[in-house]
């Protein structure tokens, strides 16, 4: 394999910085944060990041149209969980990342 062929081409990569420039805002990183705990309605998380139902909702559906979570409904209650286990692992592995630096 070739230095060439390790570059992703140009549709993966404009998905990629999607991926990471939905993920580089405060907010939706404290929302997937708490997804990558746990499965959670709109209200737990709005309580969780202190921010109002309307900006949650928004963020979250950024978040589902790039496909880093996952909803479905149970009644009026509407619950997020992330998409799958690599976006948790992208998360785990940049918060472990960060907390190995400030020991």
């Amino acid at each position: 394999m070739s230095k060439q062929d390790k570059i992703p081409n140009e549709n993966t990569n404009n998905e990629m910085a999607e991926i990471f420039s939905a993920m580089s805002d405060p907010g939706r990183l404290k929302i997937l944060t708490l997804l990558s705990a746990q499965e959670l309605c709109v209200h737990e998380i709005v309580e969780l990041v202190e921010m109002t139902q309307s900006s949650v909702s928004h963020q979250l559906r950024i978040l589902r149209n790039l496909r880093i979570v996952k909803h479905r409904k149970e009644g009026k209650h509407v619950y997020y969980s992330l998409d799958d286990e690599h976006i948790k692992l992208i998360v785990t592995v940049c918060k472990e990342h960060i907390e190995e630096k400030s020991l």
